[in-house]
């Protein structure tokens, strides 16, 4: 068996890529745990002397707290609306061929060319309109809508992968579109769900324009607003930011440390067979 020369050219590269990844983690992780003062004189790069949980303690007096729970609301109601919408959407899509069906999976698909940035000056008249302005609810439905073109596409794909057979055998035993969907359906779509659920739920906790446009008072912030409050006019507060985005982050990667195996399979589904 010939042995295998080592690539010392790839460990060349994946050193400088571990270091290109690990020096912003460092430099957030070890400005949160010291004080202005300190930061100031040892500067990003300089390893704390003094560790300090006072800048996490200050987050919270500065409304980090409210602006967490705001943000938990808009994430966990725009998975609910997804996770209600979407899978019987594109249950009918995949299983209903039609030229009505296949004219609303094309309107979805035209919405992935559409970004947000274009359309927000009419979607702050029509939630100015309705009276949801400066409220959760008009972030709320403008995430789900724009949620939702990947996620039809996502789940589609993952349900062309299940076989007409077992449609088929479903059908022998005089099973109805209902039962085929919940007892069929959703069991072997269970990682294109759980890629739909923490697509959704990125987006929705790291959104930034609708809350920006359609939002107004502290009461209603949410956590990519609230980094704002540590900026001020004589400068930013670069520890307590820092330690706040730690914070901001820390579901994020719980969310992606439980689910990165279905978020893998499912993005691989796409497309079908």
């Amino acid at each position: 068996m010939t042995k295998r020369r080592p690539n010392y050219l790839a460990g060349v590269g994946v050193t400088l890529w571990l270091f290109v990844v690990a020096l912003p983690l460092y430099v957030m992780l070890g400005a949160g745990v010291q004080s202005r003062a300190d930061y100031g004189a040892s500067g990003p790069l300089g390893f704390p002397d003094h560790f300090t949980l006072s800048n996490y303690v200050d987050s919270f007096s500065n409304g980090f707290g409210r602006y967490f729970v705001n943000t938990l609301i808009v994430t966990a109601s725009v998975v609910a609306i997804v996770v209600l919408l979407v899978p019987p959407l594109a249950f009918a899509i995949v299983r209903n061929r039609g030229r009505s069906t296949s004219g609303v999976f094309r309107l979805f698909l035209l919405g992935l060319a559409i970004p947000a940035q274009a359309v927000i000056v009419p979607m702050f008249y029509v939630i100015s309109e309705a009276g949801l302005y400066d409220n959760l609810i008009g972030v709320i439905l403008p995430t789900a809508a724009f949620c939702m073109p990947v996620c039809v596409l996502i789940l589609t794909g993952t349900m062309r992968d299940i076989t007409d057979d077992l449609f088929e055998a479903m059908a022998i035993d005089g099973a109805d579109a209902r039962r085929v969907f919940f007892k069929l359906v959703v069991p072997l779509s269970k990682s294109g769900l759980s890629t739909v659920v923490v697509f959704a739920a990125l987006q929705a906790w790291n959104g930034f324009l609708f809350p920006l446009v359609l939002t107004q008072s502290e009461e209603t912030k949410v956590i990519t607003l609230g980094l704002y409050n540590f900026q001020t006019q004589y400068g930013v507060d670069i520890p307590g930011l820092l330690a706040a985005v730690v914070l901001s982050t820390v579901p994020v990667l719980l969310v992606y440390l439980f689910a990165r195996r279905a978020l893998v399979q499912g993005l691989m589904g796409v497309g079908g067979k």
